[in-house]
């Protein structure tokens, strides 16, 4: 059932991603009182649907996008009608191309406000002020001088008055330079701090961490391993290596490392109980190399579960979205300087994987990772790229400046490379996710 699953979730994902960005050209063509030919669902040959007055509704046999077909809306075709696309004024036309995009954000803010309002989680500690528990060595902020204690005043001159706020302020920096102002023991202290860039996301990494509570999780594969072998538990809260404190889970790999193979005295909090486990890391090549106990760890975060007022939700939702943006397009500008990989691109059987994945976990996954998509897609469909509705209103920009239609020739030229363009990056993201199918090998 997973694979059929995942196809089922990525069908009715899609589906309404491509309905919502649909309608929103549609709907916008129709106040201009463009006529629409057709309104598909899919790609391909017509499966079923019905006619209006005017308009075709189908649905095609590919479940992969969709589209509303204007009448006169191609370069060259002579505008026999007013009611043709391209005798519509430009800023109509802009209007058109952009309400997919803009319906894409607007379920996006839709989707969150209603999952805050029937049920809203937060790590608690986001509402917290931002005392740093943690400095992770040879990072940014290590190199910096920021000490664990230090209060997080503000980022670039912006107040942080809590952890949300740097979440915030830095998930958009990597690989940049950061002004920070702590508080230490009443004396507020500025330093300049280079942001990394952590792996799995591509978000900004200063090297600083909230502190919290770690629990180790032994896992099916790490039988026989150290820990399994010095009877930890899954659940075990890890207190101390060493008589070393740990504040958080970034920490222990570092603690386990400075082993090197030898024996370590291991603070295990059990329930009521505290236990003192001897353990010997052991090293394997995995990721170029490391010493582990074979276990894995999870932060314990005190989660805020509630249901928020329709303003607060509203409000909540806008914020979320407004940092997933952020993220996007920072991850865009590494991809074009080539900061990250393309291999990092989600193409639909990745799609697909995750939202069978948020599917089978839980209806507020579902609608989260739905948010999230919707915002992509909105986002992607704005690039300045022929095809897309950036590019169509990149073009159209272009020719109010001018104050004349660019040359059919061009247009024409324009839309193939764009054609070819998009073919290629299709190939590559569906290359790329059939090898993280099959996995390393």
């Amino acid at each position: 059932m997973g694979f059929l699953g995942n196809v089922l979730a990525f069908i009715f994902v899609l589906g309404v991603m491509v309905l919502v960005h649909e309608l929103g050209h549609f709907l916008a063509a129709r106040l201009f009182d463009v006529k629409v030919d057709a309104f598909a669902l899919g790609m391909g040959p017509r499966l079923f649907g019905f006619r209006g007055k005017e308009t075709d509704y189908k649905i095609c046999l590919l479940p992969i996008g969709g589209f509303v077909k204007m009448a006169g809306e191609n370069p060259g075709e002579p505008a026999e009608s007013p009611r043709d696309f391209m005798a519509k004024p430009r800023w109509q036309r802009i209007i058109i191309a952009l309400a997919g995009p803009v319906f894409n954000f607007a379920l996006a803010v839709v989707l969150l406000v209603g999952l805050f309002m029937s049920q809203y989680k937060k790590p608690a500690f986001l509402q917290k002020p931002a005392v740093v528990g943690y400095v992770a060595a040879d990072t940014g902020a290590a190199k910096a001088g920021v000490q664990r204690g230090d209060l997080l005043v503000a980022i670039d001159g912006t107040p942080t008055p809590d952890w949300d706020s740097v979440t915030f302020a830095t998930v958009a920096t990597a690989n940049s330079t950061i002004q920070v102002t702590v508080n230490r023991d009443g004396r507020e202290l500025q330093m300049p701090v280079s942001v990394g860039e952590e792996e799995l996301t591509g978000a900004g990494d200063p090297g600083w961490e909230y502190e919290t509570p770690v629990l180790l999780l032994l896992g099916e594969t790490e039988v026989g391993q150290p820990a399994e072998q010095a009877g930890v538990e899954n659940g075990d809260r890890l207190v101390a290596v060493n008589d070393q404190p740990v504040y958080t889970s970034r920490q222990v790999p570092e603690l386990v490392k400075a082993l090197e193979g030898e024996e370590g005295q291991f603070e295990i909090e059990r329930g009521t109980e505290r236990l003192m486990l001897s353990i010997a890391p052991t090293y394997t090549d995995t990721n170029g190399g490391m010493w582990r106990i074979g276990v894995g760890l999870r932060p314990e975060f005190e989660i805020i579960e509630t249901q928020l007022s329709f303003g607060d939700a509203v409000r909540e939702s806008v914020n979320h979205n407004l940092k997933y943006s952020t993220l996007i397009f920072a991850t865009l500008r590494r991809l074009v300087v080539g900061q990250v990989s393309a291999e990092s691109l989600e193409g639909p059987i990745g799609i697909a994987r995750i939202s069978g994945n948020a599917a089978r976990s839980s209806i507020p996954d579902l609608v989260m990772i739905m948010a999230i998509i919707s915002l992509n897609l909105g986002i992607f469909n704005l690039l300045p790229i022929p095809i897309l509705d950036g590019g169509v209103i990149t073009m159209l920009l272009i020719e109010s400046l001018m104050r004349r239609d660019l040359s059919l020739a061009f247009k024409e030229r324009v839309l193939q490379v764009g054609f070819l363009f998009l073919i290629l990056l299709f190939a590559y993201v569906m290359y790329n996710d059939i090898m993280k199918s099959f996995g390393p090998g």
